[in-house]
């Protein structure tokens, strides 16, 4: 986590996406919003259903040629009061969501709409806050201070509390049904873990087993308007499971008395981090649900994604690659580890492993999604052009296709290349890498929008990895789309886990 950690990159300061580009042509953005009511409707239906993710967006570029056009995005009405927007597709265009300067993030965590303040216990929290607003400054330094106080407690709180009970459930559900469901594993592991990362306490040490599925509960109901094909898995169709997740707000009260156990939890292991909060002039009940957002949606949300994505990843790229990090990892700890584990020195030595981790949130971001407001009127510039944006527009990133450019990444942009970020020529493609709603090159601040735990999650990322491959030669997995965006992931295994287990 140190301020240090691209120390190497600092001749090479990269500079700010929107400042070059002379001469090029100014155009009109094309693209339009349609019949109101009516055409939010067809988009909503054609991204959701008829299209999907990618072939909306990639048909709208094909239709301008543009990578910069008018849309309506999700979800649209009654839920959205204007679902008008101005997409940003490229790699030229879309750090203009990160320049604070021209645009306000304001309400716009979750885009055109934004879930009611009851699930937050009636507060807009840090992450609905724009860098202007006074208490953005209060909550977010109180979240890097303690994310500081908890620095010397992550690794060993991740081998004993995510590790150890993760690999040893893997075991003992493939002994005896031949395969694990990762996903639901990592569900129930994953919020423990934090809960001893960050307060010495997680919810099992303190009689709160099974917070998570209340932690779900409340995910979901901020998180609906932004699924599709979850009821239709039921048989219900289509055109009913969008009227039922898209068209009005799930009511709060369905989470109350689970938030109230949340509450409860944070408010009592959490005591010594809201402590913290106070020195920062903030009261100890704003802390608390800032707190249960920032771990439960930002870091629990983002891992249920995460961990399964790494291992989809890896799954898919075959026993040589698992060769090579298992290889890797195992001599980085032989020379630079303790007692046989890992340490922050050896995982420093792990280019392969770290390379991994930044392709995976480079080509599946966690949170696909970023938006802005336009603050005053401003030229946007693309690859190609430069358009102008006018006060209150609000601009709209689909971020995997922003981080695929293939005029940055090449012609295998859209491939996964686990050497990517290998060396220094890799390494000055780490600009690019935006999952963090800023580039991995740049340390978050109060004054930006960039996550908070930023470096927390790619070393919790790097620290998976190592202590996979610590214990496995290779795996399989058999994958399917899940509810949360992530990938349903079951791995085959066999052989003994201290002898290094082979997937087969």
């Amino acid at each position: 986590m140190s301020s240090t950690r691209y120390a190497w990159l600092q001749k090479e300061k990269p500079q700010p996406e929107q400042q070059a580009p002379l001469l090029l042509p100014t155009k009109e953005i094309p693209g339009s919003y349609g019949i109101p009511f009516i055409s939010p409707i067809k988009d909503r239906l054609d991204y959701y259903y008829f299209k999907g993710h990618d072939k909306f967006f990639q048909s709208k570029i094909d239709q301008y040629s543009s990578t910069v056009f008018r849309t309506n995005m999700i979800p649209g009405p009654f839920m959205a009061s204007d679902p008008r927007v101005i997409a940003v597709l490229d790699a030229k265009s879309f750090p203009i969501l990160f320049d604070t300067s021209k645009v306000e993030k304001k309400d716009v965590f979750t885009g055109t709409y934004m879930p009611s303040t009851k699930l937050t216990g009636g507060y807009r929290v840090c992450s609905y806050l724009d860098p202007s607003e006074p208490s953005h400054t209060k909550v977010k330094q109180f979240l890097f201070n303690l994310l500081k106080s908890r620095k010397d407690y992550l690794l060993p709180a991740f081998r004993s509390a995510y590790a150890a009970p993760i690999f040893s459930s893997v075991e003992t559900q493939v002994a005896s049904h031949g395969q694990a469901n990762f996903n639901d594993l990592n569900n129930d592991i994953a919020f423990d873990f934090l809960g001893k990362a960050y307060f010495g306490k997680s919810p099992s040490d303190v009689g709160a087993a099974g917070l998570q599925k209340k932690v779900t509960i409340w995910l979901l109901l901020q998180l609906a308007p932004l699924a599709s094909n979850v009821l239709t898995k039921l048989h219900v169709p289509k055109l009913v499971e969008d009227f039922l997740l898209h068209t009005f707000a799930l009511p709060s009260f369905i989470a109350k008395p689970g938030y109230k156990s949340m509450y409860d939890y944070f408010n009592t292991a959490g005591s010594a981090a809201l402590d913290l909060a106070e020195k920062v002039g903030l009261s100890r009940d704003e802390a608390c649900h800032n707190l249960i957002f920032a771990t439960s949606f930002n870091t629990y949300g983002g891992l249920r994604v995460l961990f399964p994505g790494l291992l989809t990843r890896l799954a898919q790229s075959g026993r040589d690659l698992h060769g090579r990090l298992a290889t890797e990892v195992r001599q980085a700890v032989a020379s630079h580890g303790e007692n046989g584990q890992v340490t922050l020195g050896a995982l420093e030595q792990m280019e392969l492993a770290k390379s991994v981790v930044y392709e995976v949130l480079r080509i599946d971001p966690p949170v696909e999604f970023q938006y802005a407001h336009a603050k005053k009127d401003f030229l946007l510039q693309s690859h190609d052009a430069q358009f102008q944006v006018r006060k209150g527009e609000m601009l709209f990133g689909y971020q995997p296709f922003a981080t695929r450019d293939t005029r940055v990444f090449g012609a295998n942009a859209g491939e996964f290349v686990p050497d990517r970020f290998v060396g220094p020529d890799g390494a000055k493609l780490l600009r690019y890498v935006w999952w963090s709603n800023g580039p991995e090159t740049e340390e978050p601040t109060v004054n930006d929008k960039q996550c908070a735990g930023k470096n927390f999650v790619v070393l919790v990322a790097r620290l998976f990895v190592a202590e996979f491959f610590l214990n496995y030669d290779s795996f399989t997995a058999e994958i399917s789309g899940s509810l949360v965006g992530s990938q349903d992931l079951r791995a085959y295994t066999s052989g003994d886990v201290v002898n290094h287990g082979q997937v087969s």
